[in-house]
């Protein structure tokens, strides 16, 4: 079993073919220990979403290899990388990604009910999703829905949901996207607190003053990994 929660290992993305080619990535290399949080910066155009993409078994790369807690990712299918998804990544994006007619509490929930791992009965997954609100300071906010909180509530309530399944790593793709300077400080804050309490997490971010807050960066020019390749 490989060491390292991540070993990627000269990952490249090419959409098309012949002179239209677009090369994403060019030969990504990179380490990230468990316990770790990484901001991945560059700007538009960089790879930063190609890269996010395939670290969270949402896409395969062309050629190259990807080992997340051990295994060979890269080539797994669509119903292999989605069953990798449910049980080991937790995700965080810009746009909340909530059910808008689902209370807080029954959106953190839904991981849980489409866990294959271990099937947990309807008590079981309300406490842990109660337990995963309590986590980021929405105890008292259970039964509102998504537009009864302010973004940075509806973020937090996302992170929640990340975490409920207890998962190898938490992947945010840029979480404070859609936020004001102060909720983004506390969405930071709230990443900077998990991985202290020793998560994994990997932040996708063009904004310099957040990903100055993660204890390494990592950047890209061009699909290719200029700076924070080693682990």
């Amino acid at each position: 079993m490989n060491e390292h929660l991540i070993e990627v290992q000269e990952l490249t993305k090419v959409y098309g073919a012949g002179p239209a080619a677009v090369h994403a990535l060019d030969g990504v290399n990179l380490i990230i220990d468990e316990g770790e949080f990484v901001a991945i910066m560059g700007a538009s155009g960089s790879g930063k979403s190609t890269v996010m993409n395939i670290l969270g078994c949402l896409d395969r790369p062309t050629d190259g290899q990807y080992w997340l807690g051990g295994e060979d990712v890269s080539k797994l299918n669509k119903a292999q990388l989605a069953d990798i998804r449910n049980r080991q990544i937790g995700f965080v994006f810009q746009s909340y990604n909530l059910l808008a007619r689902s209370s807080a509490l029954k959106n953190v929930m839904l991981p849980l009910m489409y866990s294959r791992r271990e099937r947990r009965s309807a008590s079981e997954r309300e406490k842990l999703a109660r337990e995963a609100l309590e986590a980021v300071g929405l105890g008292d906010r259970t039964d509102h829905r998504p537009n009864e909180m302010s973004g940075g509530e509806q973020q937090r309530v996302a992170i929640a949901r990340a975490l409920v399944n207890e998962p190898l790593l938490i992947l945010a793709d840029e979480p404070t996207g859609n936020l004001d300077t102060s909720s983004s400080q506390e969405v930071v804050d709230i990443l900077r607190g998990l991985h202290e309490r020793g998560r994994t997490i990997i932040m996708i971010t063009h904004e310099p003053d957040l990903g100055a807050q993660a204890e390494r960066i990592v950047t890209l020019i061009d699909g290719r990994v200029v700076d924070g390749e080693e682990g």
